[in-house]
């Protein structure tokens, strides 16, 4: 038995179709900034075994420095912030000024099972690694056969 389909009726310009996506994105990813401020398009991976959760975020060009971790209820969030810097008279005027200033800005919920005491952070390469640890409590743990 197959199922009926639904047939769209008229013409449909994908032309349009894209455009709207685009228009959705960029409001998106610039809503809210001003002065040429973007959103860094950073990647962000997570992974766990048995005894940690390990964030690992891109954020090449930054310094320690400009980035802010913060851990509270459970929502561990990650912002950088990397201001224009000032021009040098004397090393001329710009053509080409795309450096002015990004900002990064992810925020997690975590599991329950991650000690909020024992967090590490570093970042080497333009890779932030924040590594939690988990609960004594949660850990996974062998059980001998008696």
């Amino acid at each position: 038995m197959s199922l009926p389909t639904r047939v769209a009726r008229g013409f449909v310009d994908p032309f349009e179709n894209i455009t709207r996506e685009f228009d959705v994105l960029n409001r998106i990813f610039n809503s809210g900034q001003s002065n040429g401020a973007r959103l860094a398009p950073y990647g962000v991976d997570i992974r766990e075994d048995g005894d940690t959760l390990v964030v690992e975020a891109e954020l090449p060009g930054f310094r320690k420095e400009e980035v802010d971790i913060t851990l509270e209820n459970q929502t561990l969030t990650i912002s950088a912030e990397k201001k224009e810097e000032r021009r040098d008279e004397k090393k001329g005027d710009y053509l080409l000024n795309e450096r002015r200033y990004s900002r990064f800005l992810r925020s997690f919920t975590l599991p329950p099972t991650v000690d909020e005491k024992t967090v590490n952070a570093r970042l080497e390469d333009g890779v932030l690694t924040v590594s939690l640890n988990k609960r004594e409590e949660t850990k996974p743990r062998k059980i001998a056969v008696g």
